[in-house]
């Protein structure tokens, strides 16, 4: 099967992209014949339809690019598959995606989301991010590159370090972690609370905030911020170092970081609800928070960023939720269990790393895609 995947290319270190990327990897791998374009290039998009004329077109990313992903390639005769994340409301394109042979998502809560939303869902299968197994592999503590990470952190080799990643940390569920571990703090082992957030400006502002409340909370000596670009090669290290990944994230797809730990063989803190409940095991692979609450909008402003020519209100039939919160007890009671018991962290992260390999593997990803085309398509 000949295939052209669009999505960021030359790949940044967002998720969007490498799951482009890992898409290409494995089909690469397993003898499809494969490439990448920017999905925002039709200059280099028709130069691949002319001559590679591939048999299918993938474009990765969320409804709001569907003029890339679908509109573009179909102007040219080819058949475009989108794999598509969710933002929390699909406000356009539905005529065109309900047009569709086939649209993959990476979870059931994504594929719920697009079906509530106007999309009919019998043409949506889903079809999970992929993760390199061989790079978010488990690696000793011991290790020269762990232990300058931590170091370099600040978090000694007696410490608990309990790790969150994000663009920001809020939207990871940070400020819950934050409220949880003060909860816990009198009958716990020493520990650290590492907050990994990408420089923008609204981290700034949001780890001013986040910051403000750790020190209301009487936790600010044991919270580290880092605000910095990394690189993916960096993260299995920083994985690596934590005892701990806690990311009970408010709005999550998916959840490829939470499952880049379980990779690594670290226990998982999440919440339970959305992407998550694919990805995760509860009590097994990870402690699953109950949801507390549910953040309902009425209405939103959608614009050019959303795929919309004119910005413009949408005010929703009924009220849809925006985010979740976390239950602080529920957090703070499995936060606590695994800080007292290495045996259990080490028990759930050997289970974490299986089930990874066997479900979530980039190799096996490339596989299913390439047997629902042809299961769905009839394409060889």
């Amino acid at each position: 099967m000949k295939v052209l995947v669009l999505t960021e290319y030359p790949p940044s270190a967002s998720g969007l992209a490498m799951q482009g990327q890992l898409l290409c990897r494995g089909l690469r791998e397993i003898g499809a014949d494969v490439h990448p374009v920017h999905f925002e290039s039709p200059l280099e998009k028709e130069w691949y339809y002319r001559w590679f004329q591939p048999d299918v077109v993938v474009g990765v990313g969320f409804w709001g690019h569907v003029p890339h992903l679908v509109l573009h390639p179909q102007q040219f005769g080819m058949t475009a598959i989108p794999w598509l994340v969710a933002d929390g409301y699909v406000a356009a394109h539905r005529e065109v995606l309900n047009a569709l042979p086939l649209i993959f998502v990476t979870s059931d809560w994504v594929k719920e989301t697009y079906i509530r939303d106007g999309i009919k869902g019998d043409n949506i299968e889903v079809l999970p991010v992929g993760c390199d197994t061989d790079c978010f592999a488990p690696c000793n503590r011991d290790d020269l590159k762990v232990r300058s990470i931590r170091e370099a952190l600040g978090v000694a080799d007696d410490q608990i370090m309990i790790l969150t990643v994000g663009g920001d940390a809020t939207s990871k569920g940070a400020q819950e972690v934050m409220q949880a571990l003060a909860l816990v703090d009198p009958e716990a082992p020493d520990w650290k609370y590492v907050c990994k957030v990408w420089p923008q400006p609204r981290t700034v502002q949001q780890n001013l905030i986040d910051l403000q409340l750790a020190t209301q909370l009487g936790i600010d000596k044991k919270v580290i911020y880092s605000t910095n670009v990394v690189s993916h090669n960096f993260m299995p290290y920083l994985l690596a170092a934590c005892d701990i990944y806690a990311a009970p994230s408010r709005l999550e797809g998916f959840g490829m970081i939470q499952v880049e730990a379980n990779a690594c063989a670290k226990p998982v803190v999440a919440i339970n609800a959305m992407g998550l409940l694919d990805t995760m095991v509860h009590g097994e692979t990870a402690f699953l928070a109950n949801v507390a609450e549910e953040m309902k909008i009425g209405e939103a402003v959608f614009g050019e960023g959303h795929g919309i020519d004119d910005s413009h209100r949408i005010v929703f039939p009924s009220p849809r939720t925006a985010e979740y919160r976390a239950s602080v007890p529920d957090i703070a009671k499995y936060l606590l269990t695994l800080m007292q018991d290495s045996g259990l962290r080490r028990r759930m992260g050997e289970a974490g790393r299986k089930h990874v390999a066997e479900l979530f593997d980039y190799r096996q990803v490339a596989k299913r895609f390439l047997k629902t085309v042809s299961d769905r398509l009839g394409i060889q």
